[in-house]
């Protein structure tokens, strides 16, 4: 029996994707015990997960206090790991995997971590499968545990009361369950991340004008003004699409009203790698700024399909600072992609 700790701090996207690390572990090892260190603000989208033993929270207070974070540090020693694996590989990460006493640590190579750990791993440059490097890099976490590649998915488990509970919600709120339900990834994680608001008004007529269909909004509490903007740009028939009070803060929630949606549409983020881990077909809108190369996990021209500004004849070969994703965001125009965009909305909007 192995004791494992894995580490992924930061965003929810991140910590979702390296869920499938468990799934290959649990494989490889069935008696072994796995924990996964995370912030807080992931606790949900792995609540439930089969493969996951126990989840430790490295919280705010641990994060901004000296003694608090050389408390939470002696907690890890005491855990005992035999191996641990560091899928975010920064700094702080490094003195945790150090600290806790490992014989076995893993991480991404980086010069600091080469005097900490026991196993570094270069990353590879060039993705060969359609999981994407997201899922490649992670995996390579692995090979020093003679744990061979393999293509795994991460997945979202929602329990059926959390799905009853979901229906009763939507019922209540006046929204028809016959008919068919996409969620919109409104707003990005910040501004270089979200698509011109105009423009993803005329997405969503687009929509509109091809099926009957009930639009929820995605985004976070202080996103709310960008979100209106992107309402109030609609035409009057695409406003009567939109259940703009419909609105879940508490990710749960959100998760189990996804999984009754048909499609989730938008802004790339971890709403779309939460949709696509929950089954749920996905057209993502990716940011000039981010390699789409990386994170359009599972692409498959149907049920997953992703358009991002390189995939054009329009601003190659440039540097995506503020100023040069703003120009490309202008020019990134939904003509660009109609066509694309309808045959996605035939295909899984019934």
């Amino acid at each position: 029996m192995k004791k494992v700790l894995v580490i992924q701090k930061k965003r929810i996207g991140d910590v979702l994707t390296s869920t499938i690390i468990f799934e290959a572990l649990k494989e490889k090892f069935p008696e072994s015990e796995l924990h996964y260190l995370i912030y807080s603000n992931a606790v949900e989208v792995v609540k439930n997960n089969p493969y996951i033993d126990k989840i430790i929270v490295l919280d705010n207070k641990a994060r901004k206090s000296k003694i608090a974070f050389m408390k939470f540090l002696f907690i890890i020693k005491k855990e005992k790991y035999d191996i641990v694996i560091d899928a975010y590989g920064k700094p702080n990460s490094v003195l945790i995997g150090w600290f806790s006493g490992a014989k076995k640590t893993i991480t991404f190579y980086k010069n600091y971590a080469n005097w900490f750990y026991s196993d570094t791993i270069y990353r590879t440059e060039k993705s060969f499968s359609s999981a994407t490097r997201a899922i490649e890099h992670r995996m390579q976490l692995l090979e020093p545990l003679e744990i061979k590649y393999k293509e795994i998915a991460p997945k979202i488990v929602i329990t059926d009361i959390e799905i009853e509970a979901a229906i009763a919600d939507l019922v209540n709120s006046k929204i028809d369950l016959s008919r068919p339900i996409i969620m919109i990834s409104a707003v990005g994680s910040n501004e270089m991340k979200t698509y011109k608001t105009e423009y993803l008004a005329e997405i969503l007529n687009e929509i509109c004008n091809q099926k009957e269909v009930q639009l929820l909004f995605n985004y976070l509490p202080y996103q709310k003004e960008i979100a209106m903007e992107v309402y109030n740009s609609c035409n009057e028939n695409t406003k009567r699409s939109i259940f703009i009070d419909y609105y879940k803060e508490n990710l749960r929630d959100f998760l189990a009203a996804t999984k009754l949606c048909q499609a989730l549409i938008g802004n790339e983020g971890g709403a779309t790698n939460m949709a696509k881990a929950l089954s749920v077909p996905t057209f993502t809108l990716f940011s000039p700024s981010v390699p789409k190369e990386d994170w359009n996990m599972f692409e498959n021209g149907t049920t997953n399909v992703s358009v991002h500004v390189n995939d054009y004849e329009i601003n190659k070969n440039i540097t995506f600072n503020e100023e040069d994703t703003a120009l490309s965001y202008l020019k990134f125009k939904p003509e660009l992609f109609k066509e694309k965009l309808i045959n996605f909305i035939n295909h899984n909007i019934k």
